[in-house]
């Protein structure tokens, strides 16, 4: 009589259980490493009074995500040097879903101009960082007038030693005037912002 009224009860305790609702599962979190370049002392390409140090943190800190589960981590909040193995230490500690580096371009050829993106052919992630690049090209040229010169490869330091997805974006020519106009233009910097906005914010 004992054993069968263990079992009885054994039986209602499962049967309930059965009935509670699971509890909903938390979204994943999507980490995201916006790496301004250059800071400090390490001004960059420079054109009188202008730096790309000042430019990629500019647009950096234009930089939201619509997306409560994207978390956006910054290798520098402000005018700070960091070396290239303290950024990679800083990205492969976090392990993001993907890297985006932030940069501006020169050419002795002052005609030169556009925008373009880099990826490293020296990793395991460059199927995955190209088809970024290549939405990110897409998302670029809806938003802004720059040229686009689409995706590139390069053995970037931080391409190579980043243990995930990596793209580096050369956001224009500060050797060129007109890209200089739209790289230094509070507008144009929100419309660079907006497209790696939307980006990130769309990711899964």
């Amino acid at each position: 009589m004992k054993n069968t009224t263990k079992v009885v009860l054994f039986l209602i305790i499962i049967i309930s259980f059965s009935f509670v609702n699971p509890k909903p599962l938390e979204p994943k979190k999507i980490n995201i490493v916006i790496d301004a370049g250059h800071g400090g002392n390490d001004f960059g390409v420079t054109s009188n009074s202008i730096t790309e140090k000042q430019i990629v943190e500019q647009i950096t800190n234009k930089i939201k995500s619509s997306n409560s589960n994207v978390v956006i981590h910054l290798t520098r909040y402000n005018d700070t040097f960091l070396s290239l193995e303290e950024r990679t230490d800083f990205i492969n500690t976090i392990k993001p879903d993907l890297v985006l580096s932030l940069h501006v371009n020169a050419s002795l050829n002052n005609k030169t101009s556009g925008l373009e993106f880099y990826v490293a052919k020296e990793t395991e992630f460059f199927k995955k960082s190209n088809e970024i690049a290549e939405k990110l090209n897409k998302k670029f040229s809806e938003n802004t007038n720059l040229k686009m010169l689409g995706i590139k490869t390069g053995p970037f330091y931080i391409l190579k030693k980043s243990d995930v997805p990596a793209v580096i974006i050369e956001l224009g020519y500060l050797t060129n005037e007109n890209d200089k106009k739209y790289l230094i233009d509070d507008n144009e910097q929100n419309k660079m912002a907006k497209s790696i906005s939307e980006f990130i914010s769309a990711m899964e």
